[in-house]
């Protein structure tokens, strides 16, 4: 079941117009819920990401938290699955002709979905994964989760055809993120985490991290990270709402550290399912 405009319907169902200006010219934005027991998790914190999308685009917000709350759960209680992924999605609507500037009335096309949320796969967060690096060639705005992802989609090719999971992105020779992720670092026993401004996604996840190793005693830094730093790190980790944190124990064929996860790795992950367990599926607002 999908949400479209006021309808509950089935997906097949769904149909937008090719005058769409998400489908011509990727003018919106999106956001992805996790769904633990049939609970959103930090859905406030997703929604004002969305508000702070929306604003940064210039598209008015269509509904208000309320009533995205309302919808969602509507959305929640249809799905199969307990353990889900919300995908909302809302565009600057039809226009009557395909024009560059915005359309003096704006009807916003506003989308909601559900899929099954599946967790990581165990090898992956035993054993670790491989990444290659790129240049972050995107534009400006990546702080805006809109959906024109296309180079995003790119960078997160080059991963795939070398048989890895994630592409870690440099630009000027710092740090931004991931393709698809949020990346950490750790040196010398201190985590290092790249601070947020508009060249990479303020991340849920990533918070979540920063407030366990804070709440564990863990060092941490939030700063710039030179490429230097990542290509001699003791470990690396990517962290998202649907991959969690996984380490990263392979960067362009090169091993990281001594090419397994490492202690605080571990510890971080062993945080981290028990904060699953504690919050996200026992329902805690935190």
């Amino acid at each position: 079941m999908i949400y479209l405009n006021g309808e509950f319907l089935p997906l097949a169902e769904a149909k937008v117009s090719v005058m769409d200006r998400g489908f011509l010219f990727g003018d919106g934005v999106y956001e992805v819920i996790p769904v633990y027991s049939r609970r959103p998790f930090r859905l406030a914190q997703h929604l004002r990401r969305l508000g702070n999308t929306l604003a940064g685009v210039r598209l008015p917000n269509p509904h208000s938290d309320a009533e995205w709350t309302d919808l969602i759960d509507r959305i929640i209680i249809q799905a199969e699955s307990a353990d889900q992924q919300v995908y909302l999605q809302v565009t600057r609507g039809v226009d009557s002709r395909r024009s560059h500037a915005f359309p003096r009335q704006v009807r916003p096309t506003v989308m909601i979905m559900s899929e099954p949320l599946a967790p990581p796969e165990s090898a992956e967060c035993e054993q670790g994964v491989a990444a290659v690096s790129a240049v972050d060639n995107r534009w400006l705005r990546c702080d805006l989760k809109v959906v024109s992802l296309l180079a995003n989609c790119l960078l997160r090719q080059l991963a795939v055809d070398a048989g890895c999971v994630e592409t870690l992105l440099l630009r000027d020779g710092f740090l931004s993120e991931g393709s698809a992720s949020n990346i950490f670092l750790v040196k010398n026993g201190v985590l290092l985490a790249p601070q947020q401004n508009h060249l990479m996604l303020p991340g849920v996840t990533y918070d979540v991290v920063l407030e366990l190793a804070a709440a564990h005693g863990l060092k941490y830094q939030v700063r710039d990270i030179l490429e230097a730093e990542v290509r001699n790190a003791d470990e690396l980790w990517m962290t998202s709402s649907t991959r969690e944190v996984l380490a990263i124990v392979a960067l362009d064929g090169r091993p990281v550290g001594d090419g397994r996860p490492g202690p605080l790795y571990r510890s971080m992950f062993g945080w981290y399912q028990a904060f699953k367990r504690e919050v996200m599926h026992g329902g805690r607002n935190t």
